[in-house]
C-alpha cells in the first residue's frame, strides 16, 4: 500500500458518498487532533481527469485538513474504476467510522438497490458489506418515516432526548403516516425507552380502537399513553373474563334445556307404570271372537278389530300427549352448542330409541286403519 502526499489543491470531495452529515463538534475535535498528532490515517482518492483526485473515503479528514490550512494530506491512490466496487468501498469504510448514522446508511443501501448503475440485491449487499440480510433491510425501513423524524435518527441505542435510535423507531413502522410520524416525535421529545414504545405501538395497532380515538391519543404525552395502554389492557383482561364466563352459562343453559327436552318427549310418549295408558292400540286376544254379527248375514267377521271404546280412548290419549309435546331444537343447530362430545353422543342414542319405538306404534295404527278399510 503506498501513501503518497498530495496537495489539497488538487483534491476535490465526492458528492454522491454516501455519508454528508458532519457533526461540527466532532470535526472540531479530530482538528485538535490533527494539529497535536499529525494526521494518523490516510485519506483514499481516485484520480479524474485533468491530473486531479477524486476522495473516495476520507472526507472528514480532508475537512479538519482544510480548516487547519494544510497544504498536502497522505493519500492512498485507489486503481478501482468500477462505480460499484468504489460505492461499495465508501460504505465499507464508513461503517467502520463513528458518526456515519443510521439514515446516512439507508439511504445508501436504497440506492444501491434502486439507482440502475447498480441495481443490487439484499443478498448481494449482504455478502460483499458482511453484515446479515435483516440488518440491511432494518435500515431500510427508516426511510418511510418524514424528514422531521430523520433528522433525530442517531447511532447507538443510548435514549437521550429529542434524539431517536433505530430501535425507537422500528415498532413504529408499520403504522400509518398520520400515527407513526407524531408517535416518533413523542417518543424523542419524551425520551421513552424502547420497551415502553413497543406498547405504544401495540395500542395503535389494535383494530378494537377507532381512527377517531387514536387521532385524540396524540396529544397525549409518552407517559400518559403507557397508562392509556395499561388502562386498555386491564379492560380488555376483564372483558375476556366476563365473556367466557357469559358462554360458560350459556352452554350450562343450553344443556339443561336439552336434558329436559328429551325428558319430556320420554314422559309424554311412554306410559307411566300402571297407568295403562299405551301408544299402541289394544287388539283383542287371537282366540276371541266377536259376537257381533256382520252386516252381510249376520255371521260374525273373521277380521277382528279391538273394542272400539278401549281403541277410540287410546287413540285420544295418544293425540293429547303428543300435542303437548314440543321438541325443542329441531332444525337449530346452535341449541346443541353447549353439549360435549359424549353428550350428543347420548342423546343421539335415545333419540333413535325413541323413534324405533314410535315407528313401533305408527305400524299398529296402520293396521287398525287397513283393518276399518277392509270392512269399508
Amino acid at each position: 500500500m503506498n501513501i503518497t502526499e498530495l496537495p489539497l489543491e488538487l483534491i476535490d470531495e465526492d458528492a454522491d458518498q454516501p455519508r454528508y452529515q458532519f457533526d461540527e463538534d466532532a470535526l472540531q475535535e479530530l482538528m485538535n487532533s490533527i494539529a497535536e498528532l499529525g494526521l494518523l490515517s490516510p485519506i483514499k482518492v481516485r484520480t479524474t481527469d485533468n491530473g486531479r483526485y477524486k476522495i473516495i473515503y476520507g472526507n472528514r479528514r480532508y475537512k479538519a485538513a482544510q480548516s487547519l490550512g494544510l497544504k498536502k494530506i497522505p493519500c492512498i491512490i485507489s486503481d478501482a474504476m468500477s462505480e460499484l466496487d468504489i460505492y461499495l468501498e465508501q460504505i465499507a469504510e464508513n461503517l467502520t467510522r463513528e458518526g456515519f448514522s443510521p439514515i446516512e446508511e439507508a439511504e445508501a443501501f436504497h440506492k444501491l438497490m434502486n439507482d440502475s448503475k447498480f441495481s443490487s440485491s439484499v443478498k448481494f449487499l449482504s455478502s460483499k458489506l458482511g453484515k446479515p440480510e435483516s440488518y440491511i433491510r432494518n435500515k431500510l425501513e427508516l426511510l418511510k418515516f418524514g424528514q422531521a423524524v430523520k433528522k433525530l435518527i442517531v447511532a447507538g441505542t443510548q435514549i437521550r432526548k429529542d434524539k431517536l435510535t433505530e430501535d425507537q423507531l422500528l415498532p413504529l413502522k408499520d403504522l400509518p403516516m398520520e400515527h407513526r410520524d407524531p408517535l416518533a416525535l413523542i417518543m424523542a421529545r419524551d425520551e421513552m425507552p424502547v420497551s415502553d414504545v413497543k406498547k405504544i405501538a401495540k395500542l395503535f395497532k389494535d383494530k378494537g380502537i377507532s381512527q377517531g380515538v387514536k387521532d385524540k391519543l396524540l396529544y397525549k404525552s409518552g407517559p400518559d399513553l403507557i397508562e392509556t395502554w395499561s388502562s386498555y389492557q386491564q379492560t380488555k383482561a376483564e372483558r375476556a373474563r366476563a365473556d367466557e364466563e357469559k358462554k360458560a352459562a350459556a352452554e350450562a343453559q343450553a344443556s339443561a334445556s336439552l336434558e329436559q327436552s328429551a325428558r319430556e318427549v320420554t314422559s309424554s310418549t311412554e306410559p307411566e307404570e300402571g297407568s295403562g295408558i299405551s301408544l299402541q292400540p289394544q287388539f283383542p286376544d287371537s282366540g276371541q271372537q266377536s259376537s257381533s254379527p256382520s252386516e252381510d248375514g249376520g255371521q260374525p267377521s273373521d277380521t277382528q278389530l279391538p273394542s272400539v271404546p278401549s281403541t277410540a280412548a287410546d287413540l285420544e290419549r295418544v293425540l293429547a300427549a303428543l300435542s303437548a309435546v314440543k321438541v325443542s331444537g329441531a332444525g337449530n343447530r346452535t341449541d346443541f352448542n353447549g353439549l360435549s362430545a359424549q353428550d350428543e353422543s347420548d342423546l343421539a342414542g335415545r333419540v333413535d330409541q325413541l323413534i324405533m319405538q314410535l315407528e313401533q306404534h305408527l305400524a299398529d295404527w296402520k293396521s287398525i286403519r287397513e283393518l276399518l278399510k277392509g270392512r269399508s
